[in-house]
């Protein structure tokens, strides 16, 4: 019996609004891989130190970008739609990311006033594409 050729993407390429992002879900090591750019901040993330969840607009793919302990964690979180693909093809995808701030207070959230955070929307456009790890 033939097997079914996977059609879902495992790497993505996308830019936009002074980002680059590469993701892939998997790699020679078995491990996702995040790469965020932007300006002169170069970030690589493996592994665990990318969050991961299905939800119904995509998923959504987290990482940690900065941290000032007692004052803020900033997070950069992917929305990727939910992609078919051709054998051997790729997809020309457009979607957001988005840059949230959190505040922080080595008290607990209570003594830090007003929102607790704040986003910042980029456009982002690019590549879903299946590739041999």
């Amino acid at each position: 019996m033939a097997s079914t050729p996977d059609t879902t993407p495992n790497l993505y390429e996308l830019q936009g609004d002074k980002v680059r992002i590469t993701y892939s879900t998997s790699s020679i090591s078995g491990q996702p891989q995040f790469n965020f750019s932007q300006g002169r901040k170069a970030l690589h993330f493996s592994g665990p130190d990318i969050q991961t969840g299905k939800t119904l607009i995509g998923t959504l793919v987290t990482v940690k970008i900065d941290e000032t302990p007692d004052l803020k964690r900033v997070l950069f979180s992917l929305v990727l739609p939910d992609v078919n693909l051709q054998s051997g093809k790729k997809a020309n995808i457009k979607t957001i990311g988005i840059i949230a701030t959190i505040k922080t207070s080595i008290g607990g959230p209570t003594l830090t006033k007003g929102a607790l955070q704040t986003y910042k929307v980029k456009n982002l456009a690019g590549t879903a594409k299946i590739v041999q790890f």
